[in-house]
């Protein structure tokens, strides 16, 4: 089983990832480590990828998913996947997965909120210079975001404890 904890810049994929990895003993992927030196320096500047920057991007991603799947280990990646042309790629790290069936061992979990509070998260990230992605991007994200609710994607609400969170994943998802 491959879990994309997905979302925009600042949502806390990589927060509910990590904990969710320690709960499950599943391996956790930053989809950021996998981001070439141009595409995070672009993002630095203020500068929103371009569709030639994320194709190469997200198919290096769902290699590394698919390599977990082949293995049979269970792994969570902590990734944006904003657009549904985005999580076809990373589904399709599932051997047996038909395209728009949304049927996959690949699930997707959206952490879900107001970008008001995702824009201070993000101000406050780079103030103490934690990360690459700066508060100016957040409108392009936002307008990427592409939710069709035929795929079947846990929406869960991002402003609850991370515990809370990882919880109702576990509950929902892994079971």
């Amino acid at each position: 089983m491959a879990i994309v904890i997905m979302g925009v810049s600042g949502a806390g994929k990589s927060t509910i990832g990590e904990m969710l990895a320690k709960e499950t003993s599943f391996s956790f992927i930053d989809a950021d480590d996998f981001h070439p030196i141009s595409n995070k320096e672009k993002m630095r500047n203020g500068i929103p990828l371009s569709e030639e920057d994320r194709t190469p991007w997200l198919e290096t991603l769902r290699d590394v998913l698919k390599e977990s799947l082949v293995n049979r280990r269970s792994v969570i990646l902590g990734c944006s996947a904003l657009q549904k042309r985005y999580r076809e790629i990373l589904r399709s790290a599932d051997p047996s997965y038909v395209p728009e069936s949304y049927v996959s061992i690949v699930k997707f979990v959206l952490l879900d909120v107001a970008a008001e509070v995702i824009a201070a998260r993000l101000e406050k990230r780079v103030a103490e210079g934690k990360h690459f992605m700066p508060s100016t991007l957040l409108r392009s994200q936002l307008e990427l975001l592409q939710i069709d609710d035929s795929e079947g994607i846990l929406k869960v609400d991002a402003t609850l404890s991370p515990q809370i969170i990882v919880e109702t994943i576990q509950t929902l998802i892994i079971k």
